[in-house]
């Protein structure tokens, strides 16, 4: 039987697909169109390992439908997004996700704008976490690339860190070059620091064709989770065409390494 060593693992580099931002046009006009599991699909057939949705207090963009037909019909691993609460626990035990990651959520906020208070939130997190791990429900943590965030996390028992590269991208938009390099620098001591604490190591937000090749370079990143972008790509040349583009990127990317 042929087994896959440690190293040929971290060459894997997995591409999430987030469709938020599908559901918000549609959430715009109300009514049915467009569909965000039609988007799904449509990522998966261009190339998608997995679907990304973040179902948010307010319901801003995806509902709880939503969340139950893309359970029931999807044929790749769904990662919910959620805020640690109990209302969210609840929809997240009723529907048993691949996985869910725990963000931080402001209802003022226009998005997510950093990763998750692990430290200052350990004694509620660990009864979340280890809920969803009984269900057979993997947890990722989105989270700054933080050495004691990446040790608290691995001390709560995560499955995963998804460490948050909006600074870095935020940074690259500015032509800031010190800058890039610094958030780089940061992204990529996180990742080796989560490696090896043990955990699986995602990273996202942010990211776009001119700024994703420097993150898919780090080996130890196995998953990229990417959402608005991609949808506003669609709208010029179709989503199929934007998932194929950036995952010949990572493949780029990767090979470069």
């Amino acid at each position: 039987m042929t087994t896959i060593s440690q190293a040929d693992e971290l060459k894997v580099l997995r591409l999430g697909v987030n469709i938020d931002h599908v559901a918000t046009i549609r959430n715009a006009r109300g009514g049915r169109h467009p569909d965000p599991l039609r988007a799904a699909h449509i990522a998966i057939e261009g190339g998608a390992d997995g679907i990304t949705a973040h179902l948010r207090e307010d319901r801003r963009h995806i509902s709880d439908s939503d969340i139950a037909r893309l359970k029931a019909e999807l044929t790749r691993p769904l990662n919910l997004e959620m805020a640690a609460t109990d209302e969210m626990m609840a929809i997240a035990l009723r529907h048993v996700p691949n996985a869910c990651c725990l963000v931080p959520e402001r209802r003022e906020e226009r998005t997510t704008e950093g990763g998750l208070d692990v430290l200052g939130a350990q004694s509620h997190l660990k009864g979340v976490v280890d809920r969803l791990k009984q269900a057979g429900i993997r947890v990722s943590l989105f989270i700054e690339a933080d050495l004691r965030a990446i040790e608290a996390s691995a001390k709560l028992g995560a499955d995963i860190v998804e460490l948050h590269t909006g600074a870095y991208c935020e940074r690259a938009l500015e032509d800031d070059v010190a800058g890039v390099s610094h958030e780089l620098a940061r992204l990529k001591i996180g990742a080796e620091n989560a490696h090896a604490a043990g955990l699986e190591v995602h990273a996202g937000h942010g990211l776009t064709y001119n700024t994703v090749k420097a993150v898919a370079r780090l080996p130890q990143i196995v998953e990229l989770n990417i959402g608005h972008f991609l949808v506003g790509e669609a709208i010029f040349g179709g989503l199929t065409a934007a998932v194929q583009h950036m995952r010949a990127l990572m493949a780029q990317a990767r090979r470069e390494a």
